[in-house]
């Protein structure tokens, strides 16, 4: 029988504890045979916090659990085993789609792990910036002045920005992380 990804609803907060006590459980409750993967899917972010950058994880999508596992039987009918071992598991709030859960395709989890993998070779910044908006520098050379947003380069998290130094408009180029919203 083929295995199928299945999204499960969880407590907000909850996803990683449901994720780790599914793979414990796994191996005591022989249930390594019914279910192939679980996924978390998060990405990198950078902020800066008291002038340092920091990076962490954030959820893509908070309050979900990706599941690649066999439910459903060639009659498209439930298997009891697998289903009332995550049903049963702390956090869960029960399958998208209910009693009745529905296949997510493979290749909307394929694109899914392909943010997740983007997001480990660039990080993002947590803020979103727009062109014509007012930022503060908060790092480097020009630290405390404040400019204007020229252009946006998000696939290499950079910022042309117009600072007035000296009476005059000058353009810096600066990365995400050493400017926030003014």
């Amino acid at each position: 029988m083929e295995s199928q990804w299945f999204v499960i609803h969880t407590l907000s907060g909850q996803e990683q504890k449901v994720k780790d006590s599914i793979e414990k459980r796994m191996k005591s409750e022989e249930m390594t045979e019914c279910i192939r993967e679980v996924l978390v899917p998060m990405e990198r972010v950078v902020e800066v916090r008291n002038g340092k950058k920091t990076v962490t994880n954030r959820k893509l999508y908070p309050g979900y659990v990706f599941i690649d596992m066999e439910l459903l039987d060639e009659g498209k009918r439930i298997i009891e085993k697998p289903w009332y071992f995550i049903r049963d598991t702390q956090g869960i709030i029960g399958f998208v789609g209910g009693e009745r859960p529905t296949p997510t395709p493979r290749d909307e989890i394929e694109s899914i792990k392909a943010q997740m993998s983007d997001s480990e070779e660039r990080e993002r910044p947590k803020v979103t910036f727009e062109v014509g908006e007012t930022i503060k520098i908060n790092d480097g050379p020009f630290l405390n002045f404040s400019g204007v947003i020229e252009e946006i380069e998000p696939d290499r998290g950079k910022l042309k920005v117009t600072v007035n130094i000296f009476g005059r408009n000058t353009p810096v180029e600066l990365e995400y992380w050493q400017v926030e919203k003014a």
